[in-house]
C-alpha cells in the first residue's frame, strides 16, 4: 500500500486544485464514501479524465447532478426499486454524469482471487482508460482507490484525500508549476453509439 501510495505522488491525473468546487467536489466523495463504508454499502465512483469513457462503458441512467453525499449515499443504497445501484457513477465536469452504468472487467490473470466484481470493474476501466476510481467494498466495509491499472485498498478519509490530492496536483514543470482545473478536462460529448457487444457489468 505504501508503495502504491508513493507512485501516487509522481503522477499527473488531473490538473491542480485551484477552486472551491473542485475541492468540494472530492471532499463529498470522500464523505460519501466514509458513510458507505461504514453501512457496509457497496459503491463505484468514477472520475473521468482526458479520455471520454463513453465507449468503455454500458451507459446508466442520466442525472447530471451537483455531487454531494447525499445524493451519492441515496444512489449506491440497495433496492429492487432502484436500479442505479448496481453499477457505476460517473463524475464529470464537477457533475454526476450518470449512475448505474457498466464497466469492463479486468481480464488481468495477476490479480488476487479474493477481489470481487466491483473491484475488477474499477480495475479494468483504469487499464482501459486514465480514469480514477473510488470503490467501496460491501463486505468488508473498505474503501480502496484504483487508477492505471492499480488497486490500493483499505484507505481511511485522511488516507483517500492524501492519495486524491496526489493524483490531481501535478508535479512543477521547471520553473513554471502549470495550473489548471481537475474535473472539467473531458468536454461534454455526446453518447457514443453502443457496440454489438458491451461491456461486463459491475456489480457487487
Amino acid at each position: 500500500v505504501r508503495r502504491a501510495l508513493m507512485r501516487v505522488g509522481r503522477q499527473t491525473f488531473f490538473r491542480a486544485f485551484s477552486t472551491a468546487q473542485e475541492l468540494h467536489v472530492v471532499e463529498e466523495v470522500i464523505r460519501a464514501a466514509t458513510l458507505l463504508a461504514q453501512k457496509r454499502v457497496g459503491a463505484l465512483i468514477v472520475f473521468e479524465r482526458e479520455a471520454a469513457l463513453d465507449e468503455f462503458i454500458e451507459e446508466g441512467t442520466r442525472l447530471d447532478a451537483t455531487v454531494s453525499k447525499e445524493l451519492l449515499y441515496a444512489i449506491f443504497i440497495p433496492s429492487y426499486e432502484n436500479p442505479m445501484h448496481d453499477g457505476a457513477v460517473i463524475v464529470r465536469n464537477y457533475r454526476v454524469l450518470q449512475a448505474g452504468a457498466f464497466l469492463p472487467l479486468s481480464a488481468n490473470p495477476k490479480l488476487d482471487r479474493a477481489l470481487g466484481t466491483r473491484h475488477r470493474a474499477a480495475i479494468g476501466i483504469t487499464e482501459e482508460t486514465d480514469a480514477v476510481v473510488v470503490v467501496v467494498s460491501e463486505e468488508r466495509g473498505a474503501i480502496s482507490l484504483c487508477f492505471g491499472g492499480n488497486i490500493v485498498p483499505a484507505l481511511d478519509a485522511g488516507s483517500l484525500r492524501k492519495a486524491l490530492l496526489g493524483l490531481f496536483t501535478p508535479r512543477p514543470r521547471g520553473k513554471k508549476g502549470a495550473r489548471s482545473s481537475i474535473l472539467p478536462v473531458a468536454p461534454d460529448r455526446p453518447s457514443a453509439p453502443s457496440s454489438s457487444t458491451p461491456p461486463e457489468a459491475a456489480a457487487g
